[in-house]
């Protein structure tokens, strides 16, 4: 069958196949597989990094990790999946403006401060601290607005990503949490970051996938989202900073890149009109999928698997013309 045809999977953990069984245990409240699956994971790895975050968000919605912790407190991993699942919950409390949220970044910003003292190798609390600095809409701490040394970049921060990065150099959820930081209160600064990020990242580094997100960001805020605004894939900055991401793709080892990356990538090329390249992406995707970047660009949120659809259709069919 081929990869058009496929039914679409959502899964958190995409590639992973590991990753995949360890969360669906989770959702059912079975913890074991997943005591086994980060033992064996490195810990100052993107690996690591990112199984964590996806297994964060899958124990958040359940109290599994206090039936694993009753079972086995001392086990590996356990203590950092809980600061992960505290950092969850608030951001989402912080998101949805309740009234502990004050209370429960104080929590989670404190836990992640022990977990970095505990294991100075680890990266993921550092990571972690990044999240919540989104939280500190008025830079109050010390530690959001450090000089980054760029004139380009504001103060930011800088110190807890540079933390980050010495512990997982390509680490790619500390860029998109600095990005994410950016876009909240600096886009010009956030496309700075990223022109930056990307320019240093190795050839291969889904770091070079950073552009599309500001793509993509750029399109979603445009006033008027008419034909000349849908073909900006077609023009420059956009059409080079496709093709060096679908460069630095081919170049990296098979299923290093995450489904929301190739998403991206499949989107650009598709909406770009290079429709063999996008078949290749559809094609290493096979039947994973992320809701975006389809639901941002498409004419609603509703319509994203709907456009999704069409663009693979189009660029297996080769056809000439796209809508982004």
């Amino acid at each position: 069958m081929t990869a058009f045809t496929s039914r679409l999977v959502y899964h958190p953990a995409g590639f992973d196949v590991e990753l995949q069984g360890a969360v669906d245990d989770l959702v059912r409240g079975r913890w074991m597989s997943t005591e086994r699956l980060l033992s064996g994971t490195a810990r100052a790895s993107g690996l690591w990094t990112s199984r964590t975050q996806v297994l964060a968000v899958a124990a958040a919605r359940s109290t599994v990790l206090s039936d694993w912790a009753r079972e086995h407190p001392a086990a590996p991993g356990l203590g950092l999946l809980q600061t992960r699942v505290m950092v969850e919950h608030a951001l989402l409390a912080a998101k949805d403006r309740r009234p502990e949220a004050g209370q429960l970044e104080q929590a989670a910003r404190e836990a992640c401060w022990a977990a970095a003292e505990e294991d100075p190798s680890d990266p993921v609390p550092w990571v972690c601290l990044l999240a919540l600095a989104s939280l500190d809409l008025d830079q109050a701490r010390p530690e959001h607005r450090v000089f980054s040394g760029d004139p380009l970049l504001p103060p930011g921060p800088w110190g807890l990503l540079d933390q980050a990065l010495r512990r997982d150099s390509g680490s790619r959820e500390a860029h998109h949490r600095m990005f994410r930081y950016w876009q909240q209160r600096n886009r010009a600064a956030a496309v700075d970051f990223v022109h930056t990020a990307a320019a240093r990242a190795p050839i291969g580094s889904p770091l070079a996938a950073l552009h599309l997100y500001v793509s993509v960001d750029q399109y979603r805020f445009t006033h008027y989202r008419d034909a000349l605004a849908r073909r900006q894939w077609l023009r420059e900055p956009h059409a080079s900073h496709t093709r060096r991401a679908y460069e630095s793709w081919l170049a990296a080892e098979p299923g290093s890149w995450p489904v929301a990356d190739l998403s991206y990538l499949a989107h650009a090329l598709w909406a770009g009109v290079r429709m063999g390249a996008a078949t290749d992406v559809f094609t290493a995707l096979g039947q994973f999928a992320s809701k975006t970047p389809w639901a941002h660009v498409a004419d609603s949120p509703a319509k994203g698997e709907a456009l999704l659809l069409t663009a693979r259709q189009q660029a297996f069919a080769g056809r000439a013309t796209a809508l982004a």
